[in-house]
């Protein structure tokens, strides 16, 4: 390969020499006058060796690549190299232009590298040639190994897989120049696990072996192998795969025991799980699919068996009631296997799996228990009957208690039956089919011990009692018919046809009969004999102005037993019709309601209630007035109390009024002027001011005030206006602090005073007693 690589080199430079021989022939014609204008500059062209080197040299440093030489005769000629690796890993002679590398070249890291040569005037340093771009190619050497992408690996592959089996492909990169022979050929090979797996020259792992059971061993390690056609190898050519053999359904399931007993009370509910059977299953669990089933034994139909997905484990659950006192113990052979298994794949258990099962039934204190789920009993209406039906309930345990029996009030409101010690069922009432078809009872049966006291053991069970129909209603009309007849109607005409209907249950074969209970109106009825009848005109034209509406008893009977039958009554209004027989004018017919006794017995309460009500406020208004004749009620007593909520500062407040008028006045003063107030009525009743009198004796007699609390208390003794009994009028004495001394007189003996009190008149409302106690009497002054 070096030797092809010389003879090229020396192709091209010999085709550099000779290309440059060419153009050095050509003479420049300097004396030919035409051409005296035109310069011509010389072509030249570069002369090199095609520069190659080999990667990673054993050789010292620095290690020739080739040589640049320009055509260019000049003593002065200096060479040059630029470009990003010149003068570092490249360097040129100045005289001679040969090239040396003065580092070992990586082909992996850079496989050539462009260069620029230059030629310029060592004095001058101008370019004698024009710069030319070449290239320095590191040929490769296998100094390389194969790598692979990853160190570890993941794979997986069911188990008892074929031989041959793909598992996972591997890649190892070998970073030499692939262009050169055998540089990156890879091959693979298994150091550790090539008993179970191989690797062929694609680096595709395979089985070798059919039977990896997972069971045994679920993992496998391998370490596989890379190198190169040379055989270089290197620590890194190296992988480790770790291979998971992925689960099937190859192993059957194996009960945990021979035998499985269990204890379970008799009471226990239908479809509970009484008890659980264990199985074990090396597969996976979503590769268990075990079934259960009994295979011997005669209480299959007493128990069944199923699956648990979550655990894989069977539950045992009854499927029928159980009764200690019936069968204390069952037994019997279960199987357990799984059909979903391939049997292609060998085994080392059997297909089907076997244990024995064993129920004891304990003894509980069971609530009676009736004899059927329910009862169903008929009975006519309108009928009592002393014995409609009987329940029997029983105590199914070895006592024996006795049961008592009654039915739940909810399910018989009205009371209409009754149940005795005995079971026996029997109606209080008559009933009757129209209102109620069908009574649903609920009747209770508990346990009693020696003494009759429930033990608290009961049950319960649905009776359903059947009204039986009686031919008890007659039949009726089927609709309210509203006929309408013309006045000027013709023999024979049509009115009405009518049918019937019976309340009661009408059979297949009903037929109703109808006729009129009077033949002298100027109507007729004809039987059709299929359940109506026709009513028509009997005699023609009728007389609107006499009667308007014409009402017509029709008698329904029917054909049961006995046979009933019924009136109901047809209004038939004559109308007004044109010339073709149409209606124009017809009088609205009171409809007919029938009032049923209940709602008359609603009615009647209701009128009395109105009556009582209107006689206690009829009282009450005589009583109120013969209050008011002999006094004023408590609330209008209560309506004249006057609330007097203005206070005063107290006996230091001297700033509300001025009380040195007060003192003034007292000793003589004259009367100042006051604004008049609003002046509300008095309260209390005028008190005339008893006339002066002589002074009382030396006895000391009573006093002028002594006499107006007499006359005051006189006058609220006999006054039903006043205000109440219990009020008090306080006149106490205000203090010793109060520059206007007392206003109160109680400390007077006698009214015989020479101040005047008149000017208490002007004071206002709140001052209106005292001048009725005080001032002079109007009434006096006018006398005089």
């Amino acid at each position: 390969m070096h030797l092809l690589l010389t003879l090229l080199a020396t192709v091209g430079t010999c085709l550099s020499l000779l290309v440059a021989t060419a153009t050095s022939a050509n003479p420049a014609q300097l004396d030919t006058p035409s051409m005296l204008p035109t310069l011509r500059r010389q072509k030249r062209l570069w002369i090199w060796n095609q520069m190659h080197i080999d990667e990673e040299k054993n050789t010292s440093l620095p290690h020739y690549v080739g040589k640049i030489k320009s055509s260019v005769n000049s003593k002065n000629a200096k060479y040059l190299l630029k470009g990003e690796y010149a003068d570092k890993v490249f360097r040129v002679k100045e005289d001679t232009g040969d090239v040396y590398a003065f580092e070992r070249l990586d082909r992996e890291k850079i496989s050539e590298y462009q260069l620029v040569a230059l030629v310029v005037d060592k004095d001058t340093k101008k370019d004698l040639e024009s710069p030319s771009s070449f290239t320095i190619k590191v040929h490769d050497v296998n100094d390389n190994w194969p790598v692979f992408t990853r160190r570890f690996f993941n794979a997986s592959v069911p188990e008892m897989s074929a031989v041959g089996t793909s598992v996972i492909r591997l890649t190892a990169v070998d970073a030499d120049d692939p262009t050169v022979a055998d540089h990156t050929t890879v091959m693979y090979q298994v150091l550790k696990g090539d008993e179970y797996f191989a690797i062929d020259n694609s680096g595709l792992i395979f089985t070798t072996t059919k039977n990896l059971d997972r069971e045994t061993q679920a993992r496998y390690e391998i370490v596989v192998e890379a190198r190169d056609a040379q055989g270089l190898r290197g620590d890194s050519g190296t992988a480790t795969v770790l291979i998971t053999l992925q689960d099937i359904n190859d192993n059957f399931p194996i009960f945990t025991q021979p035998k499985y007993t269990f204890a379970v009370p008799e009471d226990i509910r239908v479809g509970s799980p009484l008890g659980s059977l264990f199985v074990e299953d090396p597969d996976e669990p979503q590769n268990r699919m075990t079934k259960y089933s009994i295979v011997q034994g005669e209480y299959r139909d007493t128990f069944t068996i199923e699956t648990d997905p979550t655990h894989n484990e069977g539950i045992i659950k009854p499927i029928k009631p159980l009764d200690y006192e019936r069968v204390q113990q069952y037994s019997f052979t279960i199987e357990a296997m799984d059909p979903t298994i391939n049997l292609q794949y060998p085994s080392s258990t059997s297909a089907r799996n076997r244990a024995r099962v064993i129920i004891n039934v304990t003894d509980v204190d069971e609530p009676p228990a009736f004899q059927q789920p329910f009862y169903h009993f008929q009975l006519r209406e309108n009928l009592k009957k002393p014995l409609i039906g009987s329940v029997l309930a029983v105590d199914p345990d070895a006592a024996r208690r006795s049961i008592g029996y009654s039915i739940r009030r909810t399910s018989d409101k009205g009371q209409f039956f009754r149940i005795t010690k005995q079971g026996n069922i029997n109606n209080e009432k008559e009933l009757d089919r129209e209102i109620y078809p069908w009574y649903n009872l609920t009747v209770e049966a508990k346990e009693l011990d020696s003494r009759g006291i429930p033990t608290g053991k009961e049950s319960i069970v649905q009776v359903h009692i059947e009204v039986l129909d009686e031919n008890d209603n007659a039949p009726e009309l089927a609709q309210p018919y509203n006929p309408k007849v013309c006045e000027n109607a013709v023999q024979g005409k049509l009115v009405v046809q009518i049918s019937a209907t019976d309340k009661d249950i009408t059979p297949r074969n009903v037929r109703f009969k109808f006729f009129l209970s009077a033949e002298d109106s100027n109507f007729t009825l004809t039987d059709n004999h299929d359940n109506t009848a026709n009513i028509t005109v009997k005699y023609g034209q009728f007389d609107r102005e006499r009667t308007k509406v014409h009402h017509l008893p029709v008698l329904i009977s029917d054909n049961g037993r006995p046979s009933l039958t019924g009136t109901s009554t047809l209004a038939v209004t004559v109308c007004k019709c044109n010339e073709h027989g149409e209606f124009t004018f017809c009088e609205e017919v009171a409809p007919q309601v029938g009032v049923s006794i209940q709602a008359l017995v609603a009615i009647f309460l209701c009128i009395l209630t109105i009556t009582v009500i209107t006689l206690l406020i009829f009282l009450r208004r005589r009583l109120r007035k013969q209050a008011r004749a002999h006094g004023k009620s408590v609330p209008e007593i209560h309506e004249q109390l006057v609330t007097y909520d203005e206070e005063g500062g107290g006996e230091m407040d001297t700033t509300s009024y001025d009380v040195s008028v007060l003192n003034s006045v007292r000793h003589g003063g004259a009367k100042p002027p006051r604004p008049g107030l609003d002046a509300r009525p008095s309260v209390y009743a005028q008190v005339q001011k008893p006339p002066r009198r002589t002074p009382p004796t030396a006895h000391g007699g009573p006093g002028d005030m002594a006499t107006v609390i007499e006359v005051k208390k006189d006058e609220a003794d006999h006054d039903g206006g006043g205000p109440p009994y219990d009020t008090l009028h306080i006149y106490g004495y205000e203090g010793s602090e109060s520059i206007a001394e007392s206003l109160s007189s109680l400390g007077t003996d006698s009214s015989d005073s020479d101040i005047d009190y008149d000017f208490l008149n002007d004071w206002g409302p709140r001052f209106k007693m005292l001048a009725e106690l005080y001032g002079s009497d109007p009434r006096e002054e006018r006398v005089y």
